[in-house]
């Protein structure tokens, strides 16, 4: 990979990068002959008549066309890589969780450690999410991958990453995310040895950041913490792979030379990553637990104003402080569904365990839920004081769409059983003037 440096500032923006001098055309995307010979190519991560305030493409200037590959075939890989419609199950109205995926003992990449454990609209129709952990313990050696069906949201819980892209590199550690654009060619390799993550993959309106309203101008994520590589180029001339996914199926095909060839680019349709400590909390300094709402790093929006086809959100250390208030998430049923990992600590309605980092649950459309009982008990006797709340970051994939969990996350023994118990053992309320059970009429 020739040339790799700093990164490019701002969520969305529209950036300018060369790894050689003079590669970038001025003044024109596509002029009769491209500097040195290079071929110009249109990326586009939205249609072309998108309003220009949602489109979202880049012009590549490259070695050689990406258009120069021979016709793909059926990809029979190690991975358990799914994608919607979901059929292989019924959705589940039941609370799930799964114990943390472990690592392969033989060898696995990036693409053939992908398990899909759930997911939720149609691929085809541009709506819903799939949601995959990955487990791997090799690098991606001569070969690449890329997604037709949607943009990846790459979250990693152990091992540091290098994403290797088309349109430059970026180092990804633990407490980063990379958001990688719908067809964007890219390999991933493994920096500190075997690694395991998630992957959020959005089939409807690409990710943006969220609305802020009475918030005002600045809060959550801002614009200027997300970063986009410069441009960097392989100058590769040997077997390469070429893996798709297509509607849900995985396709290969061979080059003899590699796709990261890419010179010089303009757009802003571009990879980014995003540390998710520099999330400025927004939080309550007078009374009750605001909505989860106030987490949202990333929204992916539907046509219902409000209601996310998916919602990237987060919780990461904060200052507790409300008065006279049940501190964490209180009992609810939402007509969203949720889908949450743990990337390391441990998430403060579930401090009875079982929720360890690395592992899942899936609490789907008006699933009652919240604090297990020892969660519970700690709280509400809880002296309060200013409570910090350190060393944890939990996240959600929150979605309009019920989650259908795979045949393999039905099946696999990382599926607890037991977890219903950890809302068992809650004395009953008792009302002052009833020693019974006997139902009172209201007053």
């Amino acid at each position: 990979m020739k040339r790799e440096g700093a990164m490019l500032p701002g969520f969305g923006n529209h950036h300018a990068t060369e790894a050689v001098a003079g590669a970038l055309p001025v003044g024109r995307n596509s002029p009769q002959h491209a500097p040195y010979g290079l071929y110009a190519e249109q990326f586009s991560a939205t249609a072309f008549t998108a309003p220009r305030h949602e489109n979202r493409r880049s012009w590549l200037y490259r070695l050689r066309p990406s258009a120069a590959h021979a016709p793909f075939a059926p990809y029979d890989g190690a991975g358990l890589l799914r994608s919607g419609p979901f059929a292989e199950r019924p959705a589940s109205p039941n609370r799930l969780r799964w114990d943390p995926l472990a690592l392969p003992e033989e060898a696995r990449d990036f693409v053939d450690g992908l398990v899909t454990y759930a997911g939720n609209g149609d691929v085809a129709a541009g709506s819903g999410c799939g949601v995959h952990l990955y487990a791997a313990n090799r690098s991606m050696t001569d070969r690449a991958f890329f997604c037709a069906d949607g943009e990846m949201l790459i979250v990693p819980q152990q091992g540091r990453l290098r994403i290797v892209t088309e349109m430059g590199a970026m180092p990804l550690a633990p407490l980063q995310v990379a958001l990688l654009p719908r067809g964007l060619r890219f390999r991933v390799e493994l920096v500190d040895g075997p690694a395991r993550g998630y992957v959020c993959e959005n089939y409807g309106a690409p990710f943006r950041l969220p609305e802020l309203g009475p918030v005002g101008a600045n809060g959550l994520a801002n614009a200027r913490d997300f970063e986009t590589p410069v441009a960097a180029f392989e100058d590769g001339e040997r077997p390469f792979e070429l893996i798709q996914k297509f509607q849900g199926r995985l396709w290969t095909t061979r080059l003899d030379h590699s796709p990261f060839d890419v010179v010089a680019w303009h757009g802003n349709a571009a990879p980014c990553r995003y540390d998710l400590t520099r999330f400025n909390t927004i939080n309550t300094v007078s009374y009750d637990h605001p909505d989860p709402s106030i987490f949202t790093v990333l929204t992916s929006p539907s046509e219902r104003a409000g209601t996310a086809n998916i919602d990237f959100v987060i919780f990461p250390p904060r200052w507790m402080v409300a008065e006279d208030t049940f501190r964490p998430p209180w009992f609810h049923r939402n007509v969203m569904s949720e889908f949450m990992g743990l990337i390391e600590g441990e998430y403060d309605a579930k401090s009875g365990g079982g929720f360890a980092p690395g592992g899942a649950s899936l609490h789907n459309c008006m699933a009652a839920h919240g604090p297990d009982a020892a969660s519970y008990r700690k709280a509400v006797t809880a002296p309060l004081a200013p409570q910090r709340i350190e060393g944890s970051m939990a996240f959600m994939f929150e979605s309009r769409f019920p989650f259908v969990p795979t045949a393999w996350a039905m099946e696999t023994p990382l599926l607890q059983s037991g977890y219903d118990a950890c809302w068992a053992g809650f004395p009953k309320a008792r009302l002052p003037w009833t020693a019974s059970g006997d139902e009172e009429d209201g007053q």
